[in-house]
C-alpha cells in the first residue's frame, strides 16, 4: 500500500509539473499557440511519461496491468464502439442544440470552417473516420497514464475509481482554459462545464478499458472525441450556432450523460471490473 500511494503522489507530480509546465512555456516563454497540435505534444504526453517512469522506477509495479495489448479479435466490438460512437455522440449534441436552441446546421461551408480548406466531402468523411484510427499513438500518451495506471489506484470501486480520475483529469487541462486553447472567455464556466463533460467521458473510458482490457480502445474513444467532436463541433456549434465555449460543453456532456447512465443503471462498469479481476495482470479472459 505504501508503494502504491507513493507511486500515486510521483504519478501526480510528474504528470502535473510536465503538462503545467509545458503550457507555461509554451504560452509565456515561447509565446505559442496551444492549438497548435506540435506544440501539445509535451503536454499530452506528460501522463505516459509519468506512468512510465512510476511503473519501472519509482513503485516498480511493472506493466501486467496496463493493459497495453491491442487486443483486436477479443474486444473488436468495444474497438467498434470507440470508433463510432463520438460521430453518434456528435450527433445527438448538434440535434440538442437544433432543439433547445434553434440551430439550424449549414453542411456546406463546414470542412473550410472545421479544416480550413474547401475539401470535397468524401475527404471530409474519410478523414473523421480514418483520422481517429491513426491518432490512436497520439493519445496514447494520455490513456496510458489515466487509464492504464491512474484508475486502477485510486477509488474503492470502479466508480469512484473512474469519478476520481475523471476529476485529476479535469484539474490537469484546467490551464488551457486561461490559453488560446478554448478561447479564454467566461473561465470559470468553462472550467466547471468542461469539468463536467471531462468526468462523464472518464466514466466511459473506464468502462471501454476494464471491458476490453486494453488501453487502445480507450485510446481510440479519446482520438475520436477530440478528432471528430473537437473539430467539427466548433464550426457547427459556436460558429453557426452562436453557443458559447461552456454551453457547447453541457451540449456536448448531455448525450455522455445517457451513455453513463446506461452504463451504470445496468451494472456494465461493475461487471466489467468484475471481467478484468477474473484475470492475473487485470486483463479479461475472454470479452462478452
Amino acid at each position: 500500500m505504501g508503494h502504491r500511494r507513493t507511486g500515486v503522489i510521483a504519478y501526480l507530480l510528474i504528470a502535473f509539473g510536465t503538462a503545467w509546465g509545458g503550457i507555461a512555456f509554451v504560452y509565456f516563454v515561447l509565446d505559442g499557440s496551444l492549438v497548435n497540435p506540435l506544440l501539445q505534444l509535451p503536454v499530452a504526453f506528460a501522463p505516459a511519461v509519468a506512468a512510465l517512469v512510476v511503473r519501472k522506477w519509482v513503485a516498480k509495479e511493472g506493466f501486467a496491468d496496463a493493459g497495453g495489448r491491442l487486443r483486436v479479435r477479443a474486444a473488436g466490438r468495444y474497438y467498434l464502439l470507440a470508433w463510432a460512437g463520438p460521430a453518434v455522440m456528435l450527433a445527438a449534441s448538434v440535434a440538442l442544440a437544433a432543439a433547445v436552441g434553434g440551430l439550424r446546421p449549414e453542411f456546406g461551408p463546414l470542412p473550410e470552417q472545421a479544416l480550413g480548406a474547401d475539401l470535397p466531402w468524401a475527404a471530409v468523411l474519410g478523414l473523421a473516420l480514418v483520422g481517429p484510427v491513426l491518432a490512436m499513438p497520439v493519445f496514447w500518451g494520455e490513456e496510458f497514464g489515466w487509464r492504464g495506471y491512474l484508475q486502477q489506484r485510486v477509488g474503492r470501486g470502479p466508480l469512484s475509481a473512474a469519478l476520481v480520475t475523471g476529476l485529476v483529469w479535469a484539474a490537469w487541462h484546467y490551464p488551457l482554459v486561461f490559453t488560446d486553447y478554448t478561447g479564454g472567455e467566461d473561465a470559470a464556466l468553462t472550467a466547471a462545464t468542461w469539468t463536467v463533460q471531462i468526468v462523464l467521458q472518464a466514466v466511459v473510458l473506464a468502462w471501454l478499458f476494464l471491458r476490453s482490457g486494453s488501453v487502445w480502445v480507450a485510446c481510440l474513444a479519446h482520438a475520436g472525441n477530440n478528432l471528430v467532436i473537437g473539430t467539427f463541433g466548433h464550426p457547427l456549434l459556436v460558429v453557426q450556432g452562436g453557443f458559447a465555449g461552456w454551453q457547447v460543453n453541457l451540449l456536448e456532456a448531455a448525450p455522455l450523460a445517457v451513455v453513463c447512465a446506461w452504463i451504470l443503471l445496468t451494472g456494465r462498469l461493475r461487471d466489467a471490473e468484475m471481467a478484468q479481476n477474473t484475470l492475473s495482470g487485470g486483463i479479461p479472459a475472454a470479452v462478452r
